[in-house]
């Protein structure tokens, strides 16, 4: 893989993958892709109330840099874009299942709400 703009010096590993899981949406980009698959930027945007375009657009391409999002454009009338992630993105995913999962018991124990997905 091609060298990225993130690319260490890191101090542990946990430093690597918090480097590129930083920001509010990308982890939730990982989860939406893999929930759903394929999707275009329309599906994805709605598919994360309260992101703005400018942000998603930002992270997706950051995404990509990093190896975890592939981005497949059709040259077509309108244009079409579809998102998805790559097998670094799966692992990615699968890695931070425990700690989705962790999150889902601390919902349940404090009470919190919990936003409807579609």
């Amino acid at each position: 893989m091609a060298p990225t703009a993130r690319s260490g010096p890191y101090f542990c590993g946990i430093d690597a993958a918090m480097d590129v899981v930083s920001g509010k949406w990308k982890s939730l980009i990982l989860w939406e892709l893999h929930h759903h698959g394929v999707r275009r930027f329309a599906e994805l945007r709605r598919g994360l109330p309260g992101v703005s375009e400018k942000m998603l657009i930002q992270h997706l391409r950051e995404m990509e840099e990093d190896g975890l999002v592939h981005r497949e454009v059709y040259r077509e009338v309108p244009p079409k874009v579809e998102y998805s992630l790559t097998d670094d993105g799966v692992s990615l995913n699968a890695a931070l299942a425990p700690l989705g999962a962790w999150g889902t018991d601390r919902i349940r124990r404090i009470g919190a709400d919990k936003i409807p997905v579609e």
